[in-house]
């Protein structure tokens, strides 16, 4: 029996969060190899352990069968309601705490009981057209990313057949930033709003002024789509809950951009990597024409939202062996979970069967509701990448990798690969028929290539001049 085992099988331990030892969890060894540092924590402490987090103690929950119990909260015990949080009411929490911003939020990712339902009901309506592969916009949508991923994949390649380019800068970000527009239907011409975007997802300096800015812009195109509703995710957000707030639905979009552009553009990242590297079989369902599944196995090995952002325990309760008191924060790491022996030990990760048991995309009233149309845009993009690409090799070892160091998104800062490129995209493949071997209609493949060409090439050329 192993010590989680040990530990779940006693009563709870009685552990005061405010009085427990803990050490930081965001630390150098934590970016390169969070797999030690949860493996050192399982081992020291079982499925739940106390941890720092950039100044403020909370419970890491590494066990799977913890995190899922959680997730799903069949109890009622947990809370992603800020106002659930005893220390931050007690004022025990920083003002300057640096994440105390995403918990002052007020989108449907931190509401629970009906305004939860209602708003999940609206994002549930507005998603569908797109991620429903029998419908005319999902179809559309599709084909507009492909043109996306092979005008990116042709900038990258202007110089010549062959050359070296960072993926993530160059391709993967660029590309769920564009997706977002076209969600949001925001003027393809609206260069500096698509800069903004770009500033928000990447989290530097300027990430708070881009915020502002945004949120101006989306309260506008939110009051413009409820004056003339368009074929996009406000309109039908809005026609499924009518007495949203100006405010209300362009903070949903804000959610939105931060959502498709750190996720989305993480997982192609992640995804490049595993097959590039032929590492979790990724290569094998590659090959075999398993894409979805080779999302699905990455999403396992390495999910790109590492940690989740905190639940509150609404009632003392135990978890995992430990005792939790009511109000005490706990932070779900995804990745620890998949890493738990009790279930990474349950099927030999070389295998290219099914892995969907995993909790990328999390579980339970807050499951993400856009699950198919991520994973379909990752499949899309990936698939692109290396049917357009001859050759592709990374530029570093794969151990040198720069990682962003963060304490929800697991994702790279940059991916250097050096590439070659077949002459010309497959026409029939990059502008004719989606995934599921539906060919677009004429109309269909005109609209979309008016609307993307142009706006690609600037976007990319604007985001290399500033990176220089």
């Amino acid at each position: 029996m192993d010590s989680q085992s040990r530990a779940q099988d006693s009563a709870p331990a009685s552990r005061s969060l405010t009085s427990a030892t803990v050490e930081p969890l965001l630390t150098r060894d934590f970016d390169a190899r969070p797999a030690l540092m949860h493996e050192r924590l399982r081992s020291q402490h079982g499925a739940v352990a106390p941890v720092d987090l950039l100044g403020v103690p909370v419970w890491l929950v590494l066990g799977y069968a913890e995190v899922l119990e959680v997730l799903r909260n069949d109890q009622g015990v947990w809370s992603k309601r800020v106002t659930d949080w005893r220390a931050l009411s007690e004022g025990r929490i920083p003002a300057d705490w640096p994440l105390l911003p995403t918990y002052g939020g007020h989108s449907c990712m931190f509401q629970e009981g009906r305004s939860l339902t209602e708003l999940r009901a609206a994002w549930s309506a507005g998603l569908r057209p797109f991620q429903d592969r029998s419908r005319p916009q999902a179809r559309l949508l599709e084909a507009e990313v492909r043109r996306y991923a092979d005008e990116l994949i042709s900038v990258m390649g202007e110089d010549g057949g062959t050359g070296w380019a960072d993926l993530s800068a160059q391709y993967a970000r660029p590309l769920a930033i564009l997706v977002c527009n076209r969600l949001i239907g925001f003027d393809a011409g609206n260069d500096e709003m698509l800069m903004d975007m770009w500033r928000l997802v990447d989290a530097g300096p300027d990430a708070a002024e881009a915020l502002a800015r945004l949120h101006a812009t989306l309260s506008d195109v939110v009051d413009a789509k409820r004056r003339h509703p368009g074929d996009d995710l406000p309109s039908a957000m809005l026609a499924a809950r009518p007495d949203y707030t100006v405010d209300e639905l362009a903070h949903e979009m804000i959610l939105l951009i931060g959502v498709v552009g750190e996720l989305v553009g993480s997982l192609i990242c992640l995804t490049a990597v595993e097959v590039i590297t032929g590492n979790t079989g990724a290569r094998a369902a590659l090959a075999a024409g398993m894409l979805r599944e080779t999302v699905n196995r990455v999403a396992t090995a390495n999910p790109p939202y590492a940690h989740l952002t905190l639940r509150f325990a609404t009632a003392d309760t135990a978890l995992g062996g430990t005792h939790i008191a009511a109000g005490d924060p706990v932070m779900l790491s995804v990745s620890g979970a998949h890493n738990d022996p009790r279930f990474a030990d349950a099927a030999d990760p070389s295998s290219v069967h099914s892995s969907r048991a995993h909790l990328a995309w999390g579980a339970g009233p807050h499951h993400c509701l856009g699950d198919e149309l991520a994973t379909t845009l990752v499949t899309i993009a990936v698939g692109r990448l290396f049917e357009r690409f001859s050759g592709i090799d990374l530029a570093l070892p794969a151990d040198q990798l720069p990682w962003r160091s963060s304490p929800i998104v697991r994702g790279l800062r940059s991916l250097p690969v050096r590439f070659q490129l077949h002459e010309a995209p497959d026409g029939d493949d990059a502008t004719d028929s989606d995934a599921s071997g539906q060919r677009e209609t004429p109309a269909e493949a005109s609209e979309g290539s008016e609307r993307s060409g142009s706006a690609i090439s600037r976007l990319v050329r604007m985001l290399l001049r500033q990176g220089n």
